[in-house]
């Protein structure tokens, strides 16, 4: 194919179908050469997803039976595939990605970014001009807070997707580099708390209602720094976009940094208090008896994942110093600790109805005591542990067990499994 640019991909997430059905119809208008893909992933446990295919008066939507029902099956047999032969395609200019509501851009982002289709990735040929998640006040706020699994709508990913609603809603504004909001909220209080969560949650991104928005010149509210799809590193940046630190409408935001470990027993029992009244948590921890790898830890709503961030740059040898990300290097350099090295807990939590100061207090009472630090890392290795076994999934084939640096998010959903 020639073009004077590479082919635009643009994403579009959330939960309300009709809402996002809508923009990417509009958006298919405001461009010729504009392709519109989705799945509908509805039937995917029983092993059907189907495929609608939208270019100009072209409207085709085909039944897909695959051999196991999941989303990374989709991805890599079908959509990945499929957005290679569009991209080289005459007269394609843009690309749609309409995501099911069970997904989160993230996700998807991550596969267009890393998974080989051929000799090259999707990004490799085109590019992510943005990830525009479409918001419903009628219900986002009690969605993004709420401890309901997706399977509950009949909206569940594969047959074992025990993800929560919240994960999804949180997820998707989250990665989004346009909001676009439609319905109205119950009262002017919760449109005013819905406001202030999304200013906490994507502080970056331009907020706008989707029934007045132009479609043509969407993608120019895209800000020149936002993320256009971009994985962040685990041991990058919290505060992405330097959202508002102080409280509005009860929503706070609250930073938890200490160099102790946690004990992970104590850890484990006070896990509610990252649940209950908050938004969402997300950030890196060290475990006592775990001292050699950061932990990744997000919640959102009732749903929780935690899982593996890779090892500390303390725990690994020179050589794997030369390989880790430059920035990453940098920073615990700056903040390099002569007893603990780079080991530090750093969590961001939005609240909505918790009291900052109870968190804090709480996730102190959780560190090591001075007479469990003097016992030593031997002694804290034989402590039992809660969080050391993992769920991978595996059609998830992302990572390296052979890279010690390697980051391996896996998910263990809700109160009970945390």
């Amino acid at each position: 194919m020639s073009t004077d640019r590479p082919t635009s991909l643009v994403l579009v997430a959330g939960l309300p179908r009709a809402g996002t059905d809508t923009l990417a119809t509009e958006l298919s208008r405001a461009e010729p050469g504009t392709v519109v893909v989705h799945h509908d992933l509805r039937e995917i446990s029983h092993g059907v997803v189907r495929r609608r295919l939208r270019h100009g008066s072209h409207d085709m939507t085909t039944v897909l039976e695959l051999a196991h029902g999941c989303v990374s099956c989709t991805l890599r047999e079908d959509l990945l595939p499929l957005l290679r032969k569009l991209i080289a395609a005459d007269g394609v200019r843009r690309i749609v990605v309409h995501l099911d509501p069970s997904l989160e851009p993230e996700a998807v982002c991550w596969a267009l970014d890393h998974v080989v289709v051929g000799d090259s990735t999707i990004t490799d040929l085109s590019t992510v001009d943005g990830v525009l998640t479409v918001v419903d006040e009628s219900s986002w706020l009690a969605d993004a807070t709420g401890d309901a699994e997706l399977a509950e709508r009949g909206l569940g990913a594969s047959p074992d997707d025990d993800r929560s609603i919240a994960q999804v809603a949180v997820g998707q504004v989250e990665f989004a580099d346009v909001v676009l909001l439609t319905g109205a909220a119950p009262s002017t209080w919760d449109a005013a708390r819905t406001g202030a969560v999304l200013d906490r949650l994507a502080p970056a991104a331009p907020r706008a209602r989707l029934s007045t928005v132009d479609a043509s010149t969407l993608l120019g509210r895209v800000p020149e720094f936002a993320r256009r799809g971009r994985i962040d590193d685990a041991h990058g940046p919290l505060l992405r976009g330097e959202p508002p630190l102080e409280p509005d409408c009860g929503v706070a935001v609250t930073v938890f940094r200490d160099r102790r470990p946690f004990h992970p027993e104590r850890l484990h029992q006070s896990i509610d208090a990252l649940l209950d009244g908050v938004v969402r948590t997300r950030g890196r921890m060290w475990v006592a008896s775990q001292p050699d790898v950061a932990l990744w830890l997000e919640s959102a709503g009732g749903g929780l994942r935690v899982g593996h961030a890779g090892a500390w740059l303390a725990a690994v040898s020179e050589d794997a110093w030369r390989h880790a990300d430059p920035e990453r290097v940098a920073k615990a350099s700056l903040d390099w600790d002569p007893y603990y090295g780079d080991r530090i807990q750093e969590l961001v939590i939005v609240s909505h109805l918790a009291e900052p100061e109870q968190i804090t207090a709480t996730l102190r009472a959780a560190l090591l005591t001075d007479d469990e630090l003097a016992e030593g890392e031997t002694a804290w290795r034989g402590y039992p542990d809660p969080f050391g076994s993992w769920h991978q999934d595996p059609c998830d084939t992302r990572e390296s067990d052979d890279d010690p640096l390697s980051t391996n998010i896996t998910d263990r959903t809700g109160r009970d499994d945390a």
